[in-house]
């Protein structure tokens, strides 16, 4: 559905009709009703105010049907407003399973995005035109909000977690990318592009960067360098489970409980493995708190899934832990209990 507003910023994403359209139902609704209250006001007070001062008037009779009106009335436009609110809510916030996958970290006072072949970019987002795009964020220090006016999106990027937000953009152009949250001295010029650009365009400019890793082959090598893989070999032999085949699955924990292993789910591992420890684990994955920037903890995060490249269905205990999605580390900083 496309509405265009004179005095709404340009649409230019498949949610930006829906969003003006509730919006205009709404604000249609209130002025309407605004509206109609004072101009009974007006003829009520000229029709029934009293003509002389001895004047009594006559005892107010209730009504039924009158009272049944406006209560079922008012009861039926909310949930019709609640319904239609909700419906957009869920699709605006429940990212598909099929997108192009992009990494954004926020930092005082700028965004950088990681592509997956590894284009990297400061305060600018490529991206096709007619494709959808699913953006996994992160923060290294306080809170940010990517908000995007043309797309009508808007998602807080928290410290120490990830969130996401999708869309997908409907015609080339740029479009301005701002942080909605105060953070700090500079919030006023953290600000950005969204270029939208034709599929042909944005391969065109993706393989016209200098070569690159993709994100995947650096957490492959963050991996490697981290010593992760003594712990975490995909024979199933090591100290840790096999990383193959978790992304997407479903992990049962030792307290019984079943988790999928997502990006929050793998992030979490990383920094602070002993929040979700998988049955048939020790508790032997320090933390890497302090040790992996975010955008190193983004790039392993990329390698795990890229062991598993199709969702998993649930996987057995064993193959999984909230260590699993953990880079090792070398045996000798390993605790000795193990």
């Amino acid at each position: 559905m496309q509405v265009r507003l004179p005095f709404m910023p340009e649409q230019a994403s498949t949610f930006a009709g829906e969003v003006d359209a509730l919006y205009l139902f709404l604000v249609v609704l209130t002025g309407s009703i605004a509206l109609a209250i004072a101009i009974l006001e007006v003829i009520y007070a000229i029709k029934y105010r009293r003509r002389s001062p001895d004047e009594v008037p006559a005892p107010i009779k209730s009504s039924l049907k009158l009272e049944l009106t406006w209560t079922i009335t008012p009861l039926l436009i909310v949930l019709f407003i609640f319904t239609w609110g909700a419906s957009l809510y869920f699709k605006l916030y429940r990212a598909p399973e099929e997108a192009l996958e992009l990494y954004l970290t926020g930092k005082q006072w700028m965004w950088r995005v990681q592509h997956p072949n590894g284009q990297r970019e400061i305060n600018e987002l490529h991206i096709p035109i007619g494709r959808r795009v699913k953006l996994t964020m992160a923060t290294e220090d306080v809170i940010h909000s990517f908000y995007v006016p043309a797309f009508r999106i808007k998602m807080d990027v928290v410290p120490g977690r990830y969130t996401t937000t999708w869309f997908e953009a409907t015609k080339p152009g740029r479009y301005r990318l701002f942080c909605a949250e105060y953070c700090g001295t500079s919030h006023s010029g953290m600000i950005g592009w969204v270029v939208a650009m034709e599929p042909n365009e944005y391969q065109t400019w993706l393989s016209g960067g200098s070569p690159t890793e993709s994100l995947a082959a650096r957490g492959e090598r963050l991996f490697q360098a981290k010593a992760c893989n003594s712990c975490h070999r995909s024979d199933g032999t090591g100290r840790g489970p096999a990383l193959e085949g978790l992304f997407g699955s479903t992990v049962k924990l030792q307290t019984g409980a079943m988790v999928k292993a997502d990006e929050a789910y793998l992030r979490e591992s990383i920094l602070n493995p002993s929040a979700k420890m998988v049955a048939g684990f020790p508790a032997n994955m320090p933390t890497f708190q302090g040790l992996l920037s975010e955008e190193e903890v983004l790039q392993l995060v990329a390698y795990i899934k890229s062991l598993s490249p199709r969702p998993a269905t649930n996987i057995q205990a064993a193959g999984g832990a909230a260590s699993a999605a953990s880079p090792a580390v070398p045996a000798k900083s390993k605790s000795s209990g193990e």
